[in-house]
């Protein structure tokens, strides 16, 4: 059956069996898991984090963003889950899914690229071995002086 609304409810492991309707959050596992809303009995998995959903809570509403296409799945249903609600969208052609994941793929690209560019910018040079300027340092110095006292 087709599902309107979904609900909310955070655990630790995502159960085995998933019952209709219910949107399961693990925080500790950055991913939240239901029922395909169509019906179809297949489960969607979307890991929450910056290249895939963000999930947003308002009191007991949950909104994941952004749709989620089920392209691989039989039934190949899209929708939206906002507030709760499940939004439905018109299907989709091959060729469009094909172009929604490539820019997926090129938004994911974008980020890493960012992020690996933020660690080389923020990690310091490493440091140049000293370099001899002929000047002789303390311990020549003091060598010296201990040999012409030895002489």
């Amino acid at each position: 059956m087709r599902q309107a609304y979904v609900v909310p409810r955070f655990v630790e492991y995502i159960p085995e069996r998933l019952e209709e309707g219910i949107l399961y959050i693990s925080e500790k596992y950055g991913t939240a898991t239901h029922k395909c809303c169509c019906g179809c009995d297949e489960e969607v998995v979307t890991p929450l984090n910056p290249t895939d959903w963000s999930l947003k809570m308002e009191g007991n509403l949950a909104t994941l963003d952004p749709s989620i296409g089920n392209w691989s799945f039989a039934c190949r249903s899209h929708y939206w889950i906002r507030r709760g609600q499940v939004i439905w969208a018109a299907s989709m052609t091959q060729r469009q899914i094909e172009r929604v994941r490539a820019f997926d793929h090129a938004k994911k690209e974008a980020y890493f690229r960012a992020k690996n560019q933020e660690k080389v910018v923020s990690t310091p040079a490493p440091q140049a071995a000293p370099v001899h300027t002929g000047s002789p340092g303390f311990f020549t110095l003091l060598w010296r002086a201990l040999k012409s006292l030895l002489k």
